[in-house]
């Protein structure tokens, strides 16, 4: 088991995102219906939010509802978002007490009025907290994201030769947090589910056969160790990474 101690806080990601799977496999072992799992993962969420900021990381990513999400069944749609209030009512004060600052991005006007109107009071609230940045994708996909940013460059008016890869990322929602660094996916799949495809071209992966209801502080650690293990190269050799950390 990999402890706190164990983390070398020099070489911390920057930025952590997570694709929390496996809610409704845990629910049906538990012999309960697939809310029930959702209902179960509050816990998860906070213990991961905690492990974020005591390793030092400063944004931290939760795929939370997929654009495909709106797919389910509506009850479990339904249950969802209620869900959504309840936990945001609920863990604000862990939001306060962690110092952490809340934000948002997806095709949110697709979210219920009473849902927004909650996380709005959230990102205000906590709108001056320091110590890390949750962002949860909500009613995201990102090709959904990569599409809306191109017709904003169509509606710009944007000639083709002006158009390169930072101009795209100034129009994507994420436009105002760093790449991640590291990407946990719990529920043992091995795929990244339209989740910030764009943005995860360097991103170290971590799989995990955990379901996501069990997740711990314990388990993002043993990510950040496992992340801190590996050598990013960006498409440099490694000789050449050595060399660059060796500059003054």
């Amino acid at each position: 088991m990999i402890t706190l101690e164990q983390i070398d806080k020099e070489r911390v990601p920057q930025h952590v995102a997570i694709i929390m799977d496996g809610n409704g496999r845990w629910a049906m072992k538990q012999q309960h219906e697939r809310l029930f799992g959702h209902q179960s993962a509050f816990t998860a969420v906070r213990q991961a939010v905690e492990a974020a900021v005591q390793t030092g990381v400063k944004y931290l990513t939760l795929y939370t509802f997929s654009t495909e999400n709106w797919n389910r069944p509506q009850a479990e749609v339904e249950g969802l978002m209620e869900l959504l209030i309840k936990a945001v009512r609920e863990e604000t004060k862990t939001l306060m007490d962690n110092n952490v600052r809340l934000t948002m991005i997806g095709e949110l006007n697709r979210i219920p009025e009473r849902s927004r109107t909650m996380l709005q009071q959230c990102m205000d609230q906590t709108a001056d907290n320091t110590a890390m940045t949750l962002i949860l994708a909500l009613s995201y996909s990102s090709r959904w994201e990569v599409a809306e940013a191109l017709k904003e460059i169509c509606r710009q008016g944007l000639k083709p030769e002006e158009v390169n890869e930072d101009t795209l990322r100034r129009y994507l929602t994420t436009r105002d947090y760093p790449d991640p660094d590291l990407l946990i996916r719990t529920g043992g799949e091995l795929r990244v589910s339209n989740f910030l495809l764009w943005q995860m071209a360097y991103t170290e992966f971590y799989f995990s056969e955990q379901l996501w209801p069990d997740f711990r502080h314990e388990d993002f650690y043993a990510a950040i160790h496992e992340y801190q293990s590996r050598q990013r190269r960006f498409g440099k050799t490694g000789a050449q990474v050595e060399a660059q950390k060796a500059l003054p």
